[in-house]
């Protein structure tokens, strides 16, 4: 029986369907715990694990420091919550998948585990989940919560952290609300003293949702959802190539048994045909059905000449009567119609698997964090605590609440009442679904009279960025639809110059989605390198509006283009700023196309590096990346590759800091057990320090590190601008793309309203879309500019500051030094 040592001990665990980034909860949690003075404990095998408990007692065997010294090193001497907790022996077992083991250390008979900091390092990198989950049978009976019960009682685990579905967080409020009794009657039978029923009278409980089909209202996202789609739109990408060449339809299945976010999403992102969801039941005209109005819109595809077909079906769609719609079937539907080649693809628990992508990585950080949080305030009067996201602030809410609402979602299907089932779900999955409608769909009709059509002039500007491509197709499409013109300016301001103009059409743009770099092509060049031609140019080609997608150099065009009105007439027409830039330097938007991807593109690489500087064990690798003078990839980069230090261009370099880094990595090293020392990273912004450069800190460290560790340098360069643009940045595109329409359509009607020859724009016909919360914001350049470091090209401030030091303290900096 463990021994009370006056410190909350939390434990965490993993239940219901496996999802990435289940072991970064994990790992954040046992950090963050203690970080916070806590002791922490994993379960293994879920609720399973509790019910099963310990049958043998621990056996502590920790391996010893590599460096006798480091601990007298550490925090100077004076132990820490850390250094106390620094590993308990048991992580190489979970991590290995050897805990059941017959021969050696094993972990058979113990399901709830003491574990340490070092422990659960790298976990975050690894899919599903290293300590287990199971469906629990027994934990649904009371015999089986009161025998979980006494098991969390004689460890002393007062606190328990449960990342899974609804299901999972549903058990967990039941638990902790049968606690009171369940310690009464474990006490009658004598199987606690008095003094442990007086003691552990109340569970503090928190909820962490990991489902892959992001299916939890209140919660943008949930753990594993943007993993899973990365997995969704790998496999179409790789189908399109086949399907093109064969002219062949495929019709791929995937998981969302209640919600269709993964079809939804998947469809937007990887440009699909036609999409089945539970949410949203095909609508058809009176007297038609669902394969009719399929049949017509594939059909309408090839005869404008797409040689293949995509169609996603969720794997609980349905029809308006609640009839299942199955793969098997639509492909007979479009054989037997159509006369197409058609293939079924299933990809089942592919979707589950592989390693988390990045934001699948900070996600459940921060959320572990919260969660910590939420533990240390609860009381018995608070309510349990579910860990959600809204855009990129963590939030709090009540769980039984979230689990009510998702499970009204379902009730609203079931009863047929799919216009309330959608009303339930977040605003971007309506905007989502319009957007797929209207970018997939090939209207024989224009839908607006030929007075309300423009002429829409699209130019990439500043380095190339995933999504930008996709961003034009939705523009593109839209047009077409509507009737406008969309008139591609090849190679920025230049080609405008050298009257490298041509219109798109709704089939030239059909691959773009998946397409890196910049289709249109791009550069610097800004419009004051001869704004009386540019205006000539403008007024020459007719332009009506101006949709520009680029990072902070397109800001800088758009302010030039409006403060030229003054002097230019052709700029009195709504001109938009949609920012795409890998170093999301763009003012007062959290978010521009391409950070996303360039984010994921860091984590490929630096896995490969920390491989292979774990392979050396003692070898430090400092990691160069671009990013200009804004710190977003170098820090985010960090958080969701476990670097050991950033360095910024926001905080600088100096002499002090970089002693301090050494003294931390020479302790560290230290600390580490011998013949065990882990590869480790500092990620370096390009822009952080004009003397200390990457080469300079590369050998201060190799020289300094004498026989702990060595140093390499790596530079990233410009592999984070190309690739493949991850779902994330795809489907932000094509929503963001299709808000710039409508803006530039309101605009340029309310321009058409002014009377005379001679047309002002307002100011706020000029304006950036931004990301800021939950909501789209247009910003008027003009305003924008208050808010913008004009000099260092980048925003006065960053909702990621303070994500440095959550990057220091999971690496245990501030309780090393």
């Amino acid at each position: 029986m463990s021994q009370s040592t006056g410190k909350m001990k939390l434990a965490v665990l993993t239940s219901g369907g496996d999802s990435a980034g289940m072991n970064a909860v994990v790992r954040a949690i046992v950090k963050i715990g203690i970080l916070r003075g806590c002791e922490t404990w994993i379960v293994r095998e879920g609720y399973e694990g509790l019910v099963r408990g310990n049958t043998q007692a621990h056996a502590i065997h920790a391996d010893l420091p590599a460096d006798a010294s480091a601990l007298k090193c550490a925090h100077r001497g004076v132990p820490t919550n850390l250094t106390q907790n620094l590993r308990f022996g048991d992580g190489d077992l979970l991590r290995d998948g050897t805990g059941d083991h017959h021969h050696g250390r094993t972990l058979k008979g113990r399901y709830i585990v003491r574990v340490g900091w070092d422990d659960v390092r790298g976990w975050f990198a690894e899919g599903g989940t290293l300590i287990g989950t199971a469906r629990s049978a027994a934990f649904r009976t009371p015999e089986g919560r009161l025998s979980a019960a006494h098991n969390l009682i004689k460890e002393g685990i007062d606190a328990l952290a449960v990342c899974g579905g609804d299901g999972s967080l549903t058990g967990a409020d039941l638990f902790r609300s049968e606690w009171p009794s369940l310690v009464s009657q474990l006490l009658t039978q004598g199987m606690i003293t008095e003094e442990q029923a007086e003691k552990h009278g109340h569970l503090k409980i928190v909820g962490l949702v990991g489902s892959i089909d992001n299916d939890m209202s209140m919660t943008d996202l949930t753990i594993g959802a943007p993993t899973a789609l990365h997995r969704i739109c790998e496999a179409i990408d790789n189908i399109n190539s086949t399907a093109a060449s064969h002219s062949r339809a495929f019709v791929l299945e995937v998981m969302g048994r209640h919600c269709g976010w993964l079809a939804l999403l998947a469809g937007v992102s990887s440009g699909a045909d036609f999409i089945f969801i539970p949410e949203r039941p095909p609508q058809t005209i009176p007297g038609g059905t669902w394969e009719d109005d399929l049949c017509e819109a594939i059909r309408g595809h090839r005869e404008a000449g797409k040689r293949k077909t995509i169609v996603i079906v969720a794997e609980g769609a349905h029809d308006a009567d609640l009839q299942p719609i199955r793969a098997e079937y639509v492909k007979d539907v479009l054989t037997e119609r159509l006369g197409l080649d058609t293939r079924v693809t299933t990809l089942g628990h592919t979707q589950r698997g592989g390693r988390p992508c990045a934001f699948d990585r900070i996600l459940p950080t921060l959320q572990g964090e919260e969660a910590v949080k939420a533990l240390l305030e609860a009381t018995p009067d608070t309510p349990s605590y579910m860990i959600g996201v809204r855009e990129n602030k963590i939030i709090r809410v009540p769980l039984m609440e979230a689990v009510a609402m998702t499970r009204a979602v379902a009730d609203a299907i079931g009863a047929k009442d799919f216009a309330k089932a959608m009303s339930m779900r977040d605003p971007e999955f309506f905007q989502s679904l319009e957007g797929f409608f209207a970018t997939s769909t090939l209207f024989k009709e224009k839908q607006l009279p030929h007075y309300r059509r423009m002429r829409v002039a699209i130019m990439h500007m500043g380095a190339p960025a995933g999504g930008m491509n996709a961003a034009t197709r939705a523009a593109v499409r839209y047009c077409v639809k509507q009737g406008h013109h969309p008139l591609a300016v090849h190679n920025g301001f230049r080609g405008l110059l050298d009257d490298n103009i041509h219109e798109l059409s709704w089939l030239g743009v059909d691959a773009w989605t998946s397409r890196g770099g910049s289709e249109l092509g791009t550069n610097r060049t800004l419009p004051d390198v001869d704004l009386g031609a540019v205006a000539a140019r403008f007024q020459e080609h007719n332009f009506h509006a101006l949709l520009m997608i680029g990072g902070f150099e397109a800001f800088n065009a758009l302010l030039i283009l409006e403060t030229g009105r003054k002097h230019y007439p052709a700029f009195h027409i709504p001109m938009a700023h949609l920012p795409a830039t890998i170093s999301n330097n763009v003012p007062m938007t959290e978010f521009s196309l391409g950070s996303d991807t360039s984010l994921n593109a860091l984590v490929d690489a630096c896995d490969s590096i920390k491989q292979s500087a774990s392979a050396s064990r003692n070898r430090v690798f400092v990691v160069e990346t671009q990013g200009g003078k804004c710190g977003y990839l170098a820090t985010m980069g960090a958080l969701a590759t476990g670097a050991s230090i950033v360095y910024t261009p926001e905080q600088g370099m100096n002499l002090d800091t970089l002693r301090q880094d050494v003294k931390f990595l020479k302790i560290r090293y230290g600390l580490d057990a011998k013949g065990k020392s882990e590869g480790r990273m500092v990620i370096r912004n390009e822009c952080a320090s004009t003397v200390y450069t990457t080469d300079v800190v590369t050998k201060m460290f190799k020289e300094e590190g004498g026989n702990l560790f060595d140093s390499r340098s790596a530079s990233l360069g410009h592999t984070l601008q190309g690739g493949v643009p991850s779902p994330m940045d795809r489907a932000r595109a094509a929503r963001l793309s299709l808000r710039c329409m409508a803006f530039l359509e309101d605009h340029h009607d309310a321009l058409q309203k002014q009377v005379g020859k001679v047309k002002q724009a307002p100011p706020e016909s000029a304006a950036v879309i931004t990301i800021q919360g939950s909501t789209l914001e247009w910003v008027p350049v003009q305003e924008m500019v208050q808010h913008a470091d004009m000099k260092n090209r980048r925003g006065k401030t960053a909702w990621w500051a303070e994500i440095k030091d959550l990057v220091e303290a999971l690496v245990g900096r501030p309780e090393i030094l």
